[in-house]
């Protein structure tokens, strides 16, 4: 077996490829250890933020735990946290800055929750729990496989919240026209206005922790 087949099945080996895989399933961050629900609840009205505040989040996860897990040894444990919000808190920027100078409407619309992608709970989350404690190859395996878990959820629930509340996917009127009365619409379908509130945000994550927890009984609680 050549160097280079070796490298690559170390890379890409099964234990690796797990931790891309089991965040998109029986570890999903939102559904299985509940966190980041704030934005799931706040940014899913409309598809476009879901996948900003997807990407943005996939990129500073990304980049802080690799930063990390290069200068886990030499980091002092009294003040690793700090160091990690200061890393978190430059990624942070760099994304705030890029998304308004780039695609300022939906920045304005994600407006502070941007802002608080610093204090995610799975970016810290994944620092302390994996980064701190693994090489970096890996830990930028759990970070892809935490990002596209939270960002698969959110994108999720405003897909249901923007079609049935808003009768448009990515800003096209799916459904037809409500103004003109084209379409369902002329059929007499409505909005359902229930599914812009933070509530049925909400209603949408349980109803995915049921499918979820229903289709495997390993993640059923006692």
């Amino acid at each position: 077996m050549s160097e280079t087949t070796a490298k690559k099945e170390g890379l890409f080996s099964k234990k690796n490829m797990k931790l891309i895989s089991n965040p998109l399933n029986d570890e999903n961050p939102i559904t299985i250890q509940v966190l980041g629900i704030c934005s799931a609840l706040a940014i899913t009205v409309q598809v476009k933020q879901a996948i900003v505040m997807s990407l943005s989040v996939l990129f500073v996860l990304i980049f802080s735990n690799l930063i990390i897990s290069l200068i886990r040894n030499i980091i002092p444990g009294r003040i690793r946290i700090i160091v990690q919000l200061v890393i978190v808190a430059a990624l942070v920027i760099i994304v705030d800055q890029v998304l308004k100078a780039y695609v300022f409407e939906i920045s304005k619309a994600l407006s502070v929750f941007v802002g608080l992608i610093i204090t995610n709970c799975i970016i810290m989350g994944r620092l302390e729990a994996f980064a701190l404690a693994n090489k970096p190859w890996p830990s930028v395996l759990d970070a892809v496989g935490n990002g596209l878990g939270y960002g698969m959820i959110l994108i999720i629930i405003s897909v249901f919240r923007e079609l049935f509340g808003s009768g448009a996917l990515m800003g096209f009127p799916l459904l037809g026209d409500a103004a003109e009365g084209t379409g369902l619409y002329a059929m007499g379908y409505m909005n359902n206005n229930m599914f812009i509130l933070p509530p049925m945000a909400l209603i949408i994550v349980g109803i995915i922790i049921w499918v979820q927890r229903s289709r495997n009984p390993k993640l059923i609680e006692n």
